[in-house]
């Protein structure tokens, strides 16, 4: 034992004790001595008479029933503490295995989205399905690890499309080839779902199944414009929990011409991890869910932004040192773009009047039918939701967000490492040789917000 003070890891960890634990106990100059909590209902009624103070709790001694101290009363005392403790952990264990042997809630399982009401399923015409540039003698064609460039828009092939056929490895939607899975019971997390073998990071983990709701049903849950519904009917993903710090995340993808939601690893998923991604909440009223994730970055609350601890620590304010800034001067006048930053086409244009911004537009393009008067600003200073001044800018297109909003709002662009929106990553585009252009869509799914409503299992 160690000499002095000494704390044990649970009392640094600020775990207090609790009835029916076994531990040592240490009174006075007297040895360590193993013992039981026990309830002061279940203790001689002499001894609850005895004078003690609030916060003080009874033990009972192993092997010393009459405080009688020997050295072969300790050795006792040790062969019944043994066995006293295995009972307390079989018991556990089986109120584990029990609750581990219960099946989930009943659910319908299903393995593709089933629309409810008047929603329809769209799908496009084979003409209109991009087709990739991959070739069949790859050894993974269209693979996550390829640079195919449907999957870089979030395209799934088409096997009639694409020029590698079967062999195409981008058909993990329609044909579901999701990583084998296990439903677990989690502590204090209700019914969680791990993976079964190694993940690689970018990895198509599942898709979010469940039902299509219109517009008129959408009011009647959740007041949105189109969700999927996993409660009712679902697959494995409705098992999955929320987590700050996920290993998993949500990406909007195109298969045959519909919408659908697909469940990513975000990182390498060693065998035997809990599937978990960022469930992204609105809170609506004024009651919370208590979030029970765990990680160092919890919120505390569903639908809370989780706390940056990537990042570096903050310097005390005494301790701070200003930089000097030189001013750069700028020579000559201001230099604008040629094209318009909306379509891409050169002509007539109307040049934004901010000093460091380089934007034209043309008017059609700003929906103007005479050039603004006085000083104008172009869109790409203003937040798309709240029109304040933005902070985070799309590389692509005109689509800006403020502070408030700039949240998960942007994504690097795989061709360029550029930022862009989540409408530019979504919205059909054509490969040409000088930049990307934007194609209009024909499927109006493709401007049609899709979210995801969950409940409790």
């Amino acid at each position: 034992m160690p000499d002095g003070s000494w704390f044990c890891n649970d009392c640094r960890a600020g775990k207090k004790p609790k009835y029916r634990d076994i531990m040592w106990v240490k009174l006075g100059t007297y040895r360590w001595w193993p013992a039981e909590i026990y309830h002061p209902r279940n203790i001689p009624t002499n001894i609850q008479h005895l004078r003690h103070e609030i916060g003080e709790f009874p033990v009972f001694f192993f092997g010393s029933k009459d405080y009688f101290w020997t050295h072969q009363v300790f050795k006792t005392a040790l062969l019944e503490a043994e066995t006293r403790f295995k009972e307390i952990k079989q018991k556990q264990e089986a109120k584990e295995a029990q609750e581990n042997s219960r099946k989930p809630p009943p659910y319908k399982f299903i393995k593709v989205n089933k629309p409810f009401g008047r929603v329809q399923v769209y799908t496009a015409d084979i003409s209109e399905i991009p087709k990739c540039n991959c070739k069949p003698t790859d050894e993974r064609p269209c693979g996550f690890e390829s640079e195919c460039l449907n999957r870089m828009l979030q395209y799934e092939c088409h096997p009639q499309i694409c020029p590698c056929g079967e062999r195409c490895c981008n058909q993990d939607f329609t044909k579901r080839l999701y990583p084998e899975t296990k439903i677990i019971k989690t502590p204090g997390k209700g019914w969680g779902l791990v993976s079964l073998r190694d993940i690689k990071k970018g990895e198509f983990v599942n898709e979010y199944i469940g039902e299509l709701i219109d517009e008129e049903e959408c009011r009647a849950r959740i007041n949105l414009d189109r969700i999927i519904d996993a409660g009712p009917k679902g697959n494995y993903s409705r098992f999955m929990n929320h987590s700050c710090q996920p290993n998993c995340e949500t990406q909007k993808w195109t298969v045959n011409g519909d919408t659908r939601v697909g469940l990513f690893a975000v990182c390498d998923i060693p065998a035997g991890t809990e599937l978990t991604f960022n469930y992204n909440l609105d809170c609506l009223g004024n009651e919370k869910t208590v979030c029970r994730c765990g990680a160092p970055n919890c919120s505390g609350f569903l639908g809370d932004r989780p706390k940056n601890s990537s990042g570096p620590a903050a310097e005390p304010k005494g301790k701070r040192i200003k930089r000097r800034c030189r001013k750069r001067r700028v020579d000559g006048k201001k230099k604008s773009d040629d094209e318009c930053f909306r379509c891409g086409d050169g002509g007539q244009l109307v040049l934004c009047d901010k000093k460091t911004c380089s934007k034209a537009y043309h008017l059609s393009c700003l929906n103007l039918t005479k050039r603004p008067f006085g000083r104008w600003d172009c869109p790409w200073h203003h937040c798309d939701v709240c029109g304040k001044n933005s902070e985070a800018f799309c590389q692509l297109c005109p689509n800006s967000f403020c502070k408030a909003h700039q949240e998960g709002a942007l994504r690097p662009w795989p061709p360029t490492g550029q930022l862009c929106c989540m409408e530019t990553a979504t919205s059909p585009f054509i490969w040409s040789r000088d930049r990307l252009r934007y194609r209009k869509a024909t499927n109006r799914m493709c401007s049609t917000t899709l979210h995801m409503v969950f409940f409790r299992r």
